[in-house]
Formats: structure tokens, C-alpha cells, sequence
């Protein structure tokens, strides 16, 4: 795997629709995931995705963050979306369950930025759903157990966006969710900046690499 290259592609909506399509269309459940760093528009494609096909599940990793209380009492806080502020066994234990289908229905986690925190048993994933989408930072990452993820999934895409769009995108996100402006740029520049260096780390492990300038 590691003298393999990604396919590389431009960010042309139906053509991605058409891949995940043949993934379902295998006939055993497939998992997709999505990866890329923060900004990068990750939820957005998934989102797309799951519109055009109509019966896919998207299950996001931003489920799996810690709670704001157990943030605070591990000290971590300030790094909230690095890769130690997640419950990463956890995700890998619900990706072993929708890999294997054998449940009449697996609940997933979601995340709501309304309250910065994660809600259990937001998502159901019939044992019918032929397509999972899941996306999130750190699906390619190398440490445990996040190296694990990848044999879970079938493919992984990667999406790289311009940086300077990226980062406005994200600071205008931290305002719409209550930060001031100068607590935004401060919060992508001292955090989410750091954390999408560790991720541009991964670009090359992706199956797709799309290209959005």
C-alpha cells in the first residue's frame, strides 16, 4: 500500500455520486469514508451524497467527541478536535458493527455544534442500508487505534481545498456558532491550523484524492 498512489480527481459531484454509487451496488454493505482537514467540506459532500443516493446512512466520527465536562476534567480542552479528544475505540467499535450487519438496527452518535456536545443513539443504520457514509479528520491516521479504521472501510476519500478558503470557511463557522471574530482567527490559527497539519500528513493514504481549488 504504501508505493500506491491516490487517484486524483476534481470535484465534480456527479462523478463522485456515480463511484459511491457502484460501492452500494456491490451487493454487501459498503463503508465510505471521508477525510480531509477541518474546513474542508467534508459534511458537505457526505450530505450530497447521501441526498443524490437517497437510502445511504451517514455516520460522522464527530460523534464520537468527548464531552465538554470530561474535556475539562482530562485537561484537553483547548485541543478540542485533536485526535485525544475523541472516544476513538468507541468509533472503531461502531465501525466493527456496520461492517458487520448482522444487527436489525446499530445506533449511531451524533454531534451538535449548537451545544458543542455529542447526542447517543442519534443515527439508525438499518441492517437493510447498502451505503455508510462516515467522515471525519483522522480516518487515515497512523496511531492506535486509528490505524485501524482503514481496513473497516472500503474506500477513502480525501479532500484537499485551497487553504485560504478552507480557513476563512472555518472562522466564518466559529462565528456562526457564537465565537467574536478575533476568538475565530485565534481558535483556527492555535488549534484547528495544528490539527490540519497532522491530517495533510494522511493526503497520500486516500484511495480518491479530490481536488477543490
Amino acid at each position: 500500500m504504501a508505493d500506491r498512489r491516490p487517484l486524483q480527481v476534481g470535484a465534480e459531484l456527479d462523478w463522485l455520486v456515480n463511484r459511491a454509487r457502484s460501492l452500494a451496488a456491490r451487493g454487501s454493505r459498503a463503508i465510505l469514508g471521508i477525510t480531509g482537514p477541518p474546513g474542508a467540506g467534508k459534511s458537505t459532500l457526505a450530505e450530497h451524497l447521501c441526498a443524490a443516493l437517497g437510502d445511504a446512512a451517514l455516520v460522522p466520527m464527530d460523534g464520537f467527541h468527548l464531552a465538554e465536562r470530561e474535556l475539562r476534567r482530562l485537561g484537553i480542552d483547548r485541543r478540542k478536535g485533536a485526535p485525544q479528544t475523541f472516544d476513538s475505540y468507541g468509533y472503531r467499535a461502531l465501525l466493527h458493527r456496520l461492517r458487520a450487519a448482522t444487527e436489525p438496527v446499530v445506533y449511531a452518535p451524533e454531534f451538535r455544534r449548537d451545544l458543542e456536545e455529542p447526542i447517543a443513539g442519534a443515527i439508525p443504520v438499518p441492517r437493510g442500508t447498502q451505503l455508510v457514509i462516515t467522515e471525519g479528520n483522522y480516518l487515515l491516521l497512523d496511531d492506535e487505534p486509528w490505524c485501524d479504521i482503514r481496513e473497516l472501510l472500503d474506500e477513502i476519500w480525501y479532500i484537499d481545498l485551497d487553504d485560504a478558503v478552507r480557513i476563512r470557511r472555518l472562522v466564518e463557522r466559529h462565528i456562526r456558532f457564537g465565537r467574536d471574530r478575533d476568538a475565530a482567527e485565534a481558535w483556527v490559527e492555535e488549534n484547528d491550523e495544528r490539527n490540519a497539519r497532522l491530517i495533510a500528513q494522511t493526503r497520500d493514504r486516500a484511495d480518491v484524492v479530490i481536488v477543490s481549488r
